[in-house]
């Protein structure tokens, strides 16, 4: 095989908890983490030479070639399996950038993946998802996929049962959110609600959608919102046009609402779009690849 073309789906939170903070300056989190439809699209060639190739549509994306995920991803798979040959990436980006939906874990996450197929390595997900918290712990949920439990720094995952299909409208305001520093403000002694994730668990096994966006709560609210008050806003905006509920994706500045059909989630969008509180709105839907 000597070409392979990948679809990396974004996520959201619909729970995220932070429990503590660990020794080594990581935070302890529990949240649950679901796919969603928005994917940046991924071309990957074999190289004779032992170059990787990186290019994107949009130079805006790229960044320093050195520090990007993707080709993080494909240096540590050549290294760690032994690959001698190269690769050549071609990024088309459509999740919002730096947005809390792992829009470069999910691209690493494709290419650890797609690399373990082109080059016939014979990997197990496990295997590949064992591998890349060394990178990121978001990437091993990308690898994953669908609906889990993630509990560690992100990287103990547990699947769980697809929620009830429902409309999203994603909406991304025009700040850029950096997670590291919504972290380090994250002041736990001053939470004062927790989510509930084990009723959302629940929830999710008994079927209830309901039951999962009453309990959808985001401790990194608590910084980000308060630096950024157009989230709570927007927020505010989507459950005002028929959305059962509305949270912040990760630590921002993306929000997410929940809606029972994709009609009213298109009504919400395009009068939200009029206020021009987001730069980006999405209307999509949960992913759950059959298992």
């Amino acid at each position: 095989m000597e070409k392979l073309e990948y679809k990396a789906r974004a996520k959201v939170n619909l729970g995220l908890d932070v429990c503590g903070r660990l020794e080594n300056g990581y935070h302890e989190v529990k949240m649950v983490m679901q796919t969603v439809d928005i994917y940046d699209e991924l071309v990957f060639k074999r190289r004779q030479d032992p170059d990787i190739i990186l290019a994107v549509d949009s130079q805006d994306t790229l960044g320093d070639v050195s520090n990007n995920l993707i080709f993080r991803a494909a240096k540590l798979m050549k290294e760690y399996f032994s690959i001698k040959e190269g690769i050549e990436i071609y990024l088309k980006k459509n999740i919002p950038v730096a947005a809390g939906m792992a829009g470069g874990s999910t691209d690493a996450a494709a290419t650890m993946l797609a690399m373990n197929e082109l080059f016939g390595l014979g990997k197990s997900k496990e295997q590949l998802m064992e591998l890349a918290v060394r990178l990121g712990a978001d990437i091993p949920f990308c690898i994953l996929g669908g609906t889990a439990l993630a509990e560690g720094i992100g990287e103990k995952l547990t699947e769980l049962p697809a929620p009830q299909k429902a409309a999203i409208l994603i909406a991304k305001p025009d700040i850029m959110v950096s997670t590291k520093d919504v972290y380090e403000n994250l002041h736990l002694e001053a939470v004062e609600k927790h989510p509930d994730i084990d009723g959302m668990i629940q929830a999710l096994k008994d079927g209830s959608l309901r039951g999962v966006t009453d309990r959808m709560e985001n401790v990194l609210e608590t910084v980000t919102i308060q630096l950024y008050p157009v989230i709570e806003e927007i927020k505010s905006f989507m459950k005002e046009h028929g959305a059962i509920n509305a949270l912040m994706s990760g630590s921002g500045p993306t929000v997410f609402g929940i809606y029972q059909t994709e009609e009213e989630a298109k009504q919400a969008a395009a009068a939200l779009k009029e206020t021009q509180k987001a730069r980006q709105i999405i209307v999509t839907g949960f992913y759950n690849e059959e298992r």
